[in-house]
């Protein structure tokens, strides 16, 4: 059956199955039973990355008595790329993306779909949460970093049970592991979202420690977000901040290392630091260098940037 040719549904369930996924038969019964609760025609999209094939024979088994669409990625892209991909197959006005293993209990899909009546996304907060003290801590100190350098005051953007208009996909960028930063995106696009607190799964409460390189990713990908929100149409005020920084400390010290040689008679000869602050004033010229051409691709593009959404016109 064509896209085209589908069924229209009012609601469109997105479920990437990645690096994680509970036993998949019991949980989508689960699903289906909130989502049935909600009263809406609804569809549910699974997208399966590479690698998980025995995910795929189970959702098999499903299709032979459910409805349900199943897409697969020809190798490992990512959950953004994966939620991108069922988008391209969903039909209905309002999404809803639900991770492939239990956060939070099904029953309370209906409150959030009722939620976003008066929003554009809704966006589920575990609470209270029943992780152990570790879990807690790691997640309040993400959390508080995001809501440093954003408007939006998110409590738990770790979770990935959000519903949204079908505008906000259309709208907001999803690329990388901007997923996890969806919600903050759509606020700055002027998306209204807010949280609502859910109760979380019980089957969410294992203690989670992640490798060393797993959080230098999550502080790359805050320094990404950072950026975005706060320097994507200003680049010069990033670059120009840093560049200046650096070309600063650099003269101030070759400066330094003149004057020495000017009026104490220290020679020039054999001075490393001399060779650095050099380097330094040139690094500092070439950064302030990439933020003006940040700003001339900027301007030159200016009128096909949208930064503006409009919430009403009254005549």
């Amino acid at each position: 059956m064509n896209h085209t040719d589908k069924k229209k549904a009012e609601l469109s369930v997105l479920i990437p199955i990645t690096e994680r996924y509970d036993p998949i038969t019991e949980l989508f019964h689960e699903y289906k039973l909130g989502l049935e609760a909600t009263g809406l025609e609804f569809e549910i999209i699974y997208v399966i990355d590479s690698g998980n094939s025995g995910a795929l024979g189970e959702l098999a088994d499903i299709q032979k008595t459910e409805e349900l669409t199943i897409i697969t990625l020809a190798k490992w892209f990512g959950e953004s790329t994966s939620l991108n991909a069922a988008f391209g197959e969903a039909t209905g006005d309002i999404l809803l993306t639900l991770p492939a293993y239990k956060q939070v209990e099904a029953s309370e899909i209906p409150r959030l779909i009722k939620a976003i009546d008066n929003c554009d996304m809704v966006i589920a907060r575990r609470w209270p949460r029943r992780d152990s003290i570790f879990n807690k801590l790691q997640s309040s100190v993400f959390n508080f970093m995001l809501r440093s350098f954003s408007d939006f005051k998110i409590h738990d953007a770790g979770c990935s049970v959000r519903a949204f208009r079908r505008q906000v996909m259309e709208e907001v960028p999803l690329y990388g592991d901007l997923h996890r930063f969806f919600p903050i995106m759509a606020y700055r696009h002027g998306f209204k979202t807010v949280e609502v607190d859910v109760e979380q799964s019980n089957s969410d409460a294992f203690q989670r420690i992640y490798a060393p390189g797993i959080y230098f990713r999550r502080l790359l990908d805050l320094l990404t977000v950072f950026f975005l929100i706060k320097f994507t149409k200003k680049p010069l005020r990033f670059f120009g901040l840093v560049g200046s920084s650096i070309f600063g400390l650099g003269l101030l010290a070759t400066m330094w290392f003149i004057s020495e040689r000017l009026f104490f008679n220290v020679a020039l000869a054999d001075r490393p630091a001399l060779i650095l602050s050099s380097l330094l004033i040139v690094l500092g010229i070439q950064i302030v260098a990439i933020g003006l051409i940040g700003e001339i691709i900027i301007f030159t593009h200016a009128k096909d940037l949208k930064e503006y959404k409009i919430d009403q016109i009254i005549n």
